[in-house]
């Protein structure tokens, strides 16, 4: 079995992507010292470094390579060594120009990037698995490899390609996926608009068309191309297990919901041998600290729950979004740390020298252009040394409350055209849930539809448009046993092959819900809806609304206005041991706190008044004992309750009772006992 750590690391990971290539070999000596005051204790390297490599075809120069690893030995920094297959050299593609992506409509992309690959490109393909073999054979027992780093953030910037290699491939993919093209023609519903297909060879990507085109190819283009990518990978890391056993090898996920739409994480999580993620905030007004915990919390889960590792955040300002500010003093120790509290068996960045020239020379960096006389050198630094004094909690396991099903094949589904209204948006969903169960001081798991969810009292379904009969049947045992559960709308409509359920909407969820939904009925942008309760109380509809039939179920709120007024809008069903909760509209913050407010109590989970607002208490736990991690994000100094005594391990101080949390900081109990 492959390790599922980085060997030879006895702490956490702290360090980033060095890129050496960029500067003077003199500039080595000089980073290396550097990385000792700051504590580094493992680097990134050779992620986009092909063309030094293999300056020309069949031409290797290691070298440089050689006497950096050495260094980096020498000094006691451990290295994650990538396979710089995201970017083939220049000369590959002038003598295989086939092997650059074309985008739907037909244009072929230039060379001058990165990531502009065709993954069914037959010479890409024996290109990648040469250079990754040359790399194996080279530095298979070099004592400073930790792991393997294969490719980089796959599905960016691009994971489809629709050339007539991808056509002949997909094609391929097809026969051995359906069997036959009858099978096909069934599944993405051919008869629809005369699109039926005597044989496969008359199946192409789904191009540009004159308007929409077949919803159920469109998807499962999406899972071709996501399945072709993952070929590549599994190719590189089978040559990685064969030259170097015993060394993990990994590919870096960007798991944030808004960073990439196109990779299924559940299937990736597999591959893996450490599940590692780059994370980057989103500052467009949103409370980013949430969006943060949820990419952690998701890339856990990827993981079943095991550490992972952050491979790539930053230390403050981006560079590709339309404004990128600095991060706050403190910000960049409390979204690291934050990171860890929820699993992460480190903290690494992209990078550790802030580029002088390129696309990302804005880019923050552990060393900035300013040098080690800046604020963020010295918060590296500090933040180093915290690493360092976390190091007993590594391997032990972040403690969740409760579970959010989520699946990226529904959420390609639903992102396809013509749906009921363009403003719903399952992302936001499952953002605005999240938030509410944050809010709540209530950990978060996700979870695939369909797998075990009988350890969670509480489980909630934001947005799941697409779900197959194993999933319904899923969630109906769950809370036929005793589980909570929380649907919101536009749930449970087609099946894998974006197939309407037959019968009433929500498929397979009727029966859980207790009810029926006749008919869909969006608002108009701007408007909304009063939906109102028995005791006169109020709350706020926008969006979306149903035509709901109760069944069994219990109306517990009602639309007062609109076109459903008089139907319910919120219901509960009891089914056998559990209760099974349904929002027919987009509820506010409020009305999502108050209903998540029922189904806790329905679930038996306490409330956690006494923690403040945007405070996260959350637990990691092992054989080294509990650690309690309490992360202010809050301007106010604040008091958090202990449940037993302990050790503070970033002030080394003995804490009881209630532990003090400055404003924008973080405290790490290790709990006695």
């Amino acid at each position: 079995m492959p390790e599922t750590t980085p060997t030879g690391l006895t702490g956490l990971a702290f360090g980033g992507d060095y890129n050496p290539e960029q500067w003077p070999e003199s500039v080595w000596h000089e980073d290396v010292r550097l990385m000792r005051e700051a504590g580094v204790t493992m680097v990134s390297v050779g992620i986009f470094s092909w063309a030094l490599l293999e300056p020309s075809p069949g031409v290797y120069d290691f070298g440089w390579l050689d006497r950096l690893l050495d260094l980096l030995h020498e000094n006691g920094i451990r290295v994650d060594l990538g396979t710089p297959t995201v970017v083939p050299p220049v000369w590959f593609y002038r003598k295989h120009p086939e092997a650059l992506p074309v985008a739907a409509d037909g244009i072929r992309y230039e060379f001058g990037s990165r990531g502009a690959i065709c993954h069914s490109n037959a010479d890409y393909r024996e290109a990648a698995a040469n250079i990754t073999t040359k790399l194996a054979e080279r530095y298979a027992g070099h004592p400073a490899l930790a792991m393997w780093h294969v490719h980089n953030e796959y599905g960016v910037p691009v994971s489809a390609c629709y050339c007539d290699s991808c056509a002949a491939h997909f094609r391929r993919w097809l026969a051995t996926t359906y069997g036959t093209v009858d099978a096909v023609n069934e599944l993405w519903g051919t008869a629809f608009w005369g699109q039926r297909y005597a044989d496969f060879e008359q199946i192409n990507p789904p191009r540009v068309t004159p308007t929409v085109g077949n919803p159920a190819q469109a998807l499962d283009y999406k899972r071709f191309a996501d399945a072709t990518m993952r070929e590549n990978f599994v190719t590189e890391r089978d040559i990685l297990h064969r030259l170097t056993p015993g060394v993990p090898v990994t590919t870096n996920f960007m798991t944030a919901l808004s960073q990439c739409d196109s990779v299924d994480y559940w299937a990736w999580g597999r591959e893996v041998d450490i599940v590692t993620n780059d994370h980057y905030l989103i500052t467009d007004g949103r409370r980013t600290h949430v969006n943060l915990a949820m990419a952690a919390d998701l890339t856990r889960s990827v993981a079943s729950g095991s550490p992972w590792l952050l491979l790539e955040h930053s230390t403050s300002g981006i560079n590709w979004q339309p404004r990128n500010p600095a991060k706050a003093p403190g910000q960049m120790a409390r979204n690291s740390l934050a990171h860890v509290a929820r699993g992460s068996d480190g903290a690494l960045f992209f990078q550790w020298r802030q580029s002088r020239r390129g696309a990302e020379k804005f880019h923050s960096a552990m060393l900035p252009h300013g040098g080690t006389e800046t604020r963020v050198w010295r918060e590296v630094v500090e933040l180093g040394a915290s690493i360092d004094s976390l190091s007993p909690l590594r391997g032990t396991r972040t403690q969740a409350d409760v579970a959010v099903l989520w699946d990226w094949h529904s959420w390609w589904a639903q992102n396809l055209q013509w749906r009921p209204t363009e403003d719903h948006d399952a992302r936001e969903r499952a953002d605005s849930f999240y938030e509410a169960l944050y809010d709540r001081h209530l950990t978060v798991d996700f979870a695939h539809p369909e797998a075990d969810l009988s350890r969670y009292p509480l489980v909630v379904v934001p947005a799941l448009y697409l779900m197959t009969e194993a999933a319904g049947t899923n969630v109906r045992a769950y809370v036929e046993n005793g589980g909570t559960l929380v649907v919101s709308y536009f749930s449970g409509i087609v099946d894998e092959h974006d197939a309407v359920h037959e019968g009433a909407y929500p498929g397979p969820l009727r029966d859980v819900l207790g009810l029926t939904v006749e008919e869909f009925s969006p608002l108009l942008q701007g408007d909304t809806v009063r939906i109102t309760g028995p005791d006169g109380s109020e709350l706020t509809g926008d969006v979306w609304t149903e035509f709901v039939v109760p069944g069994d179920a219990e109306t517990v709120w009602t639309y007062a206005d609109g076109l459903t007024a008089g139907h319910p809008a919120v219901t509960r069903h009891g089914l056998g041991e559990g209760t099974a909760w349904y929002v027919s509209t987009r509820l506010d913050a409020h009305g999502l706190d108050a209903l998540l407010g029922w189904a806790t109590e329905d679930a038996r989970i306490a409330p956690r008044a006494d923690l403040p607002h945007d405070v996260e208490v959350v637990r990691r736990t092992g054989e080294s004992g509990t650690f309690l991690f309490a992360i202010n994000h809050s301007p106010s100094d604040v008091k958090v309750p202990l449940e037993a005594h302990g050790t503070e391990l970033l002030t080394g101080e003995r804490a009881a009772g209630r532990l003090a949390v400055p404003a924008g900081a973080v405290r790490v109990v290790r709990l006695d006992g």
